[in-house]
């Protein structure tokens, strides 16, 4: 099932894309997202994460030399970083063991990255109407066994 989400939100991403000009926090974040509507809490730590690491390297952007593809892996592994961390201090041991269930270590960097690049509002408003239609896409299709 991951794998038809992730392709349904790439084909809405290019349209969203190609109307608006806007990214929806990466091209895999909507599908990744859209697994877990019925897990609010962890959407809402990995949103958390995302909004604190755009907050970092913007701070970092003042004291170092970060713009490109530089910021881009700098927004990645502090964004893996915090939700690591996060993820440490909400559920202990059981990260390390990889027994925690977030939306993923990659998603908060890339959805940081683009609210970094086109404001937190427009990311958040764009990842939230993908999201919800590849969600309503796989329930509509059937391949939302578990959702």
């Amino acid at each position: 099932m991951i794998i038809e989400a992730i392709a349904i939100g790439l084909v809405y991403g290019f349209f969203l894309f190609e109307w608006t000009g806007l990214v929806a926090g990466g091209l895999v974040a909507p599908g990744y997202f859209a697994l877990y509507f019925n897990r609010p809490a962890i959407i809402a730590l990995c949103l958390a994460t995302a909004l604190c690491t755009m907050i970092l390297v913007r701070g970092l952007a003042y004291v170092t030399v970060l713009y490109g593809r530089r910021r881009f892996i700098v927004s990645v592994l502090a964004a893996f970083a915090l939700q690591w961390t996060a993820g440490m201090l909400v559920m202990g041991a059981e990260i390390a063991e990889g027994r925690l269930d977030v939306v993923g270590f990659i998603i908060p960097g890339l959805v940081a990255h683009e609210m970094d690049r086109q404001g937190v509002g427009p990311t958040l408003l764009a990842l939230l109407l993908l999201s919800s239609l590849v969600h309503l896409t796989l329930r509509a299709v059937g391949w939302a066994r578990l959702i």
